[in-house]
């Protein structure tokens, strides 16, 4: 089971990063051009935060079957000396899941403003700190903390 769900975690990011990139696109655009919020603002809104929680429950998943995980919190005593093990322990899952948090707090805000202006301005500024901090948070293949391949294969 834990490789199928590293493989669909790992294909499933890209969905997620697409839909929160074109959501982030699409408020910016609303915002400048001062066009109303359409019904196709508001599925890609609706979308992106499903995607994303659909993501959030394939990492917590694989947070229970992944042995990198079970190392660190049986031996998490000398496993923060490890910043592999301290990244997918602790790290990874705490910025994905502040992330996840803070995009659907900005997506059920926006649903809720009264103005076109507000809805976009709110996706805007809360879809662009979420996406800023699950850029941190992915184990990109150049990063400090923890690298991975862009795409998993098994």
């Amino acid at each position: 089971m834990y490789p199928t769900l590293l493989l669909l975690h790992s294909f499933a990011r890209w969905a997620v990063l697409i839909l929160i990139v074109y959501s982030i696109y699409r408020a910016a655009a609303g915002l400048i051009s001062n066009r109303p919020f359409a019904k196709t603002d508001n599925a890609f809104r609706h979308w992106t935060a499903t995607a994303a929680h659909i993501q959030l429950m394939i990492g917590m998943l694989l947070y229970t079957q992944s042995p990198l995980v079970s190392s660190f919190w049986h031996h998490y005593r000398t496993a923060f000396h490890d910043l592999n093990l301290t990244f997918y322990g602790l790290i990874h899952s705490a910025l994905m899941l502040a992330a996840i948090v803070l995009l659907t707090i900005g997506s059920a805000m926006a649903k809720r403003k009264p103005t076109d202006v507000e809805k976009f301005r709110t996706m805007l500024v809360w879809f662009s700190v979420a996406l800023l901090i699950i850029f941190i948070a992915i184990p990109w293949p150049f990063s400090p903390l923890s690298g991975r391949p862009y795409l998993r294969t098994f």
